[in-house]
């Protein structure tokens, strides 16, 4: 289903200091999959921390470029530029699923402009039954993003805990990114033996996206973790605990 009438906007230098001072889009809280369990949550960073306003412009339509437009606008990006897709948002596509058309020409995009693209998504690659994520869709998803990774859009695939994230390592279809409580370890292993990095920008001083980029591998194999932070620490906490309990059963 196109989501054509999404908009999405380019920050051409990001203000975060995590992330450091690089090109960061936003796309529309549409794009947003129920799969995310933060999702119309307090946990959500984007929807309660610092770039709530402008996320919510974006997503009302009052700020930002349809979907045309916006690739010009990444068109126009230095040659190299590391650049963050969805600082707020998902890939495109409304709720659980990915516009495979849509992110095709994403990637052709950031290729033919010579862009080091990455970003991170929750549209699930997994069945899910309980949020109506069909082996079709999950295969659909998948695909999408294991055809990106291959050709030099990076898509991180986020899972909410250390179990899920050795589901989706094992996939092979992308790197993986996962939730950790605040108080996490920086370096700790899943379920299954994999290696897990807590993010280096918060662990290390003036580490950003800029110089770290290990989230623009798509062959990394070590699994990033992102600690619990913010106002929403909490609730994050709290969904990530309630969902290993219920892994545990």
């Amino acid at each position: 289903m196109p989501n054509t009438e999404v908009l999405y906007h380019v920050t051409r230098v990001s203000s975060n200091e995590k992330t450091g001072p690089m090109p960061v889009t936003t796309s529309g809280n549409q794009t947003c999959p129920d799969a995310c369990p933060l999702k119309n949550t307090s946990g959500c960073y984007a929807a309660n921390g610092p770039m709530r306003h402008h996320w919510k412009h974006v997503s009302d339509k009052g700020r930002g470029e349809k979907w045309p437009d916006f690739l010009k606008t990444l068109a126009t990006l230095p040659l190299k530029q590391v650049w963050r897709h969805n600082q707020a948002g998902d890939l495109p596509g409304l709720n659980n699923e990915i516009d495979g058309g849509m992110l095709r020409e994403l990637v052709d995009v950031n290729r033919k402009a010579g862009l080091h693209g990455f970003t991170y998504t929750h549209k699930p690659v997994m069945p899910d039954r309980k949020i109506g994520v069909t082996p079709k869709v999950a295969a659909k998803n998948a695909e999408a993003v294991k055809e990106a990774n291959q050709n030099g859009f990076t898509i991180n695939l986020s899972a909410d805990t250390l179990m899920e994230a050795d589901q989706l390592a094992a996939l092979n279809i992308g790197p993986v990114v996962v939730l950790l409580p605040h108080d996490s370890p920086e370096s700790l292993t899943t379920p299954g033996g994999r290696k897990v990095i807590v993010c280096p920008a918060q662990t290390r001083d003036r580490m950003t996206c800029v110089n770290c980029k290990m989230c623009c591998d798509p062959d990394r194999t070590n699994i990033i973790g992102f600690q619990a932070h913010g106002s929403g620490s909490k609730v994050v906490e709290m969904e990530v605990k309630k969902l290993m309990a219920m892994e545990a059963k």
